[in-house]
């Protein structure tokens, strides 16, 4: 019988030890924030980059109004400080296409709001009882709303990138490392494994609950797909062979145009990407990044494969097939380290494929987290047994087919929003956000 997942580590803990936990969340997502929005001038802070973003400074205000919505009204049950802005930052009452025209906070009236609710849930967080609430129950609450500032920090990154100008931002690269040159595919044995999780404390409600999978055998990618790789896919006519193609997929890059991932452009026999203001080569070694689910589709057929399943991702990032147990990381269950993964927007670009040795997972499959979200090929769906917690509009309105799974997180997640369990999902068409993919195949019957 397969054991079962490990449990984390803080479950129970004692309140200095998830104090201090819950306030260096807060306290690293806050830095970011403040990064992100201090980078450019206040025109471009309240100006909208694309329709489909929200200018920054909605973003600002709003991760101001979350927090105090769920630690200082929902935890703490104190009476809202600005109830009329409340509709404003309803990310279901606007689309985010309507929001410049909304009567927003101003930039520096944003700040303060934001630092005015922040000292007050550290009051909260001072004497909060861990243990009183299934929303307080091992800073629960605290670590939601870190996340859901991670989250949206994630987004404000995006916007960066699709901003036009000169680069505000910057970064070291990733360290350069020697060129991989390991098996490309690992095989994964076939069998039950545990998904999800039932002990990790701050996991969000549709990675719960903990359950059994049976999954058959299967081969997936050593590491993700690299620019070279699909730059070879592009220059066989991939774009235009209707063959790879799913019926929705070729109708929408024809309406589209889309001959490349978002940001590249061909230079003569070379192709070039704009990457947060700079333009470069596209460097081949490079997970691809910035494609959609059409086109990760595409290539897996082309190629002769697939795109994994979540769960035939997830056995290939927790399983340990000498304990049986689905560990929390690739690498085991301690916190990621820098050694371990591309996370926390340290660098401002993936790191090359065969990076981060010390992150494989047993089998040997690199990269699993960070660098770039991979998406798999199965729509977002509740587990069995999945309840809706705190609110239903964090995870079961998207439940259906319109959405697709990503998983593993890029380098613009924080650790604190990214785990082995963790789940992200968007629209098949998304390209602005930090997606790339590995592929998959089904192993020979006679592998068990």
């Amino acid at each position: 019988m397969t054991a079962p997942e490990t449990p984390a580590p803080t479950t129970d803990a004692d309140p200095g030890i998830l104090r201090e936990r819950a306030l260096a969340a807060l306290t690293t997502a806050r830095a970011r924030t403040a990064l992100l929005t201090s980078a450019v001038e206040e025109p471009d802070l309240t100006a909208q980059h694309s329709p489909l973003m929200s200018p920054l400074v909605w973003d600002l205000a709003h991760i101001g109004n979350q927090e105090e919505l769920w630690l200082l009204r929902n935890v703490a049950g104190r009476e809202a400080m600005r109830p009329e802005i409340d509709g404003l930052y309803d990310a279901f009452e606007h689309p985010r296409a309507e929001r410049p025209s909304l009567p927003l906070l101003p930039p520096e009236e944003a700040r303060r709001y934001l630092a005015e609710v922040r000292g007050r849930a550290l009051d909260v967080l001072e004497s909060v009882d861990f243990h009183g609430t299934r929303l307080t129950d091992a800073g629960f609450a605290f670590g939601m709303i870190a996340q859901h500032e991670q989250q949206h920090d994630e987004t404000m990154l995006i916007t960066h990138q699709l901003r036009k100008g000169p680069a505000v931002l910057s970064a070291p690269d990733p360290e350069t490392v020697p060129l991989y040159t390991g098996p490309s595919e690992v095989l994964v044995p076939g069998g039950e494994f545990v998904m999800g999780t039932s002990t990790e404390p701050w996991a969000l409600d549709n990675e719960r609950p903990a359950h059994r999978r049976i999954v058959p055998a299967f081969h997936i990618d050593t590491t993700p797909v690299t620019n070279g790789a699909y730059q070879a896919f592009i220059e066989d006519g991939g774009y235009d062979d209707e063959r790879w193609w799913t019926a929705e997929g070729w109708d929408h890059i024809r309406a589209h145009g889309i001959h490349a991932p978002l940001f590249w452009r061909r230079d003569g026999r070379q192709w070039l990407r704009r990457r947060f203001g700079v333009t470069e080569v596209v460097p081949a070694d490079e997970p691809v990044l910035h494609v959609c689910w059409y086109e990760a589709d595409a290539y897996a057929r082309w190629a002769g494969r697939r795109l994994p399943t979540e769960a035939e991702w997830e056995k290939a990032a927790r399983h340990d097939p000498v304990t049986g147990r689905s560990a929390r990381y690739p690498w085991g269950d301690a916190d990621p380290e820098p050694e371990h993964a591309n996370l926390g927007q340290r660098h401002l670009r993936p790191a090359p494929a065969g990076s981060y040795p010390a992150g494989e997972s047993p089998l040997g499959v690199r990269q699993l987290i960070g660098d770039v979200w991979e998406w798999t090929s199965s729509d977002f769906l509740p587990y069995p047994g999945f309840t809706a917690f705190p609110y239903k509009e964090y995870s079961e309105v998207f439940f259906g087919p319109e959405y697709k799974v990503l998983r593993g997180g890029a380098f613009a997640v924080d650790p604190v929003a990214c785990r082995g369990t963790f789940r992200n999902w968007d629209y098949p068409i998304r390209r602005q956000i930090f997606s790339g993919f590995r592929t998959a195949r089904d192993a020979s019957p006679e592998v068990v």
